[in-house]
């Protein structure tokens, strides 16, 4: 039985008039089982990292100027076949999109990095070097799993393309600013423990390039190339469904990756994984809610209120692990918590994916999003499959 999905979840299909089909009902079988897939990939990770000698000093000495390659090759194989169904000439329906823009700006550089300040506080007021490590999490906005999840949950992928690339400018140039901010100078404000941050805008600006400019770059140019020699029809209702997969499969090896690096680390401190995941857990939380709620408040579609849920709510766990272990070193609590951080996310997000299409039914639908049904080219992969 052969497989070919648009997006590792595809658009569930229209149910007839009356009737509302359940979401795992309209999904295909992979699809389904999506969240015991990547449930398996980190149960691998953590027993390969426990189990295999060595194999996690191994995967992290592959590295070139502090970047992880296997890490960056599951990364960039997971983001291409989002990116390349991007629909690039339609990026000026999203960048007129001043609620949008302004919402999404506020959520990430405002209302994030002061939620999570505040629960690193709350949380681990007694273990500083934790609550720095949190801290740190917080101020990293996502540029990278965010387009998954979103195209998981059928999210706008142009509005998504265009949030993540605004995120990685204000990465560059507010990162540094922001941690002298929330470590140093509000903790003094308040009476509270300070601490420093050591990170150049040249590891920002390369964090950057790697995992979103490079994938960025070839799905745009596989985009332009693909229509001009095959026509839009063509492009995306055959060549898309084959590079679709290669997203959950880079998805998986990702996570395989990043938890066999810090398996022996995270099965060492159990309870110490389990103060730092509690105020993972409500940040993750609230900041989707939040997202959401503001969506909805300015009248915007499920598409892009789910777009601008997902980019509030995902953090940079790659650019926030480099720089804890680049300031405060590869055994430090900060390191810990940042590596905490995937393995709260993944499974947290990938259960929002399904709580968004569960909603997507129900919300109410605005101009910049029509009527949910099967997207073009999922139309024509199901007219295919019949």
């Amino acid at each position: 039985m052969s497989h070919a999905p648009q997006s590792p979840v595809s658009a569930p299909a229209a149910p007839p008039a009356g009737a509302e089909a359940p979401v795992a009902a309209r999904l295909s079988t992979l699809d389904r089982w999506l969240p015991l897939w990547i449930g398996l990939a980190m149960v691998a990770g953590l027993l390969l990292g426990r189990l295999v000698p060595g194999l996690g000093e191994a995967l992290a000495a592959v590295e070139v100027d502090g970047v992880s390659l296997p890490i960056a090759l599951g990364l960039l194989v997971m983001m291409y076949p989002v990116l390349a169904k991007v629909r690039y000439d339609r990026l000026d329906t999203v960048t007129g999109d001043r609620r949008l823009l302004v919402a999404s700006l506020v959520l990430n550089w405002v209302l994030g990095p002061l939620l999570m300040f505040a629960l690193a506080w709350i949380f681990l007021a007694d273990l500083p070097e934790y609550r720095t490590g949190l801290i740190i999490v917080g101020l990293a906005r996502c540029i990278a799993m965010v387009i998954i999840w979103n195209d998981l949950a059928c999210g706008d992928r142009e509005a998504a393309a265009v949030l993540v690339a605004l995120n990685s400018i204000f990465q560059v140039i507010a990162f540094a600013a922001l941690g002298w901010f929330y470590l140093s100078v509000l903790p003094g404000w308040l009476g509270l423990a300070q601490a420093g941050l050591d990170v150049s805008p040249w590891d920002i600006a390369r964090s950057v390039l790697i995992f979103l400019g490079i994938p960025l770059l070839a799905g745009f140019l596989t985009r332009v190339l693909g229509e001009r020699r095959w026509g839009r029809p063509a492009y995306e209702g055959s060549f898309l469904p084959k590079i679709g997969p290669w997203a959950l499969y880079g998805l998986l090896f990702t996570i395989v990756v990043l938890f066999a690096l810090q398996g022996e680390q995270i099965a060492a401190r159990p309870w110490d994984v389990a103060r730092i995941a509690l105020p993972l857990l409500v940040y993750f939380a609230v900041m989707w809610g939040l997202g959401y709620g503001v969506g909805r408040g300015l009248g915007m579609g499920y598409e892009r209120t789910t777009t601008l849920a997902f980019t509030a709510a995902g953090n940079n766990f790659e650019l926030a692990i480099a720089v804890a272990i680049a300031t405060f070193g590869v055994a430090s609590g900060q390191a810990l918590a940042g590596v905490v951080g995937p393995l709260i996310e993944v499974p947290v997000l990938v259960g929002l994916v399904y709580v968004s299409l569960w909603l997507r039914r129900r919300f109410p639908h605005a101009a910049d999003a029509p009527v949910p049904g099967p997207r073009p080219a999922d139309r024509t992969r199901e007219e295919t499959a019949r």
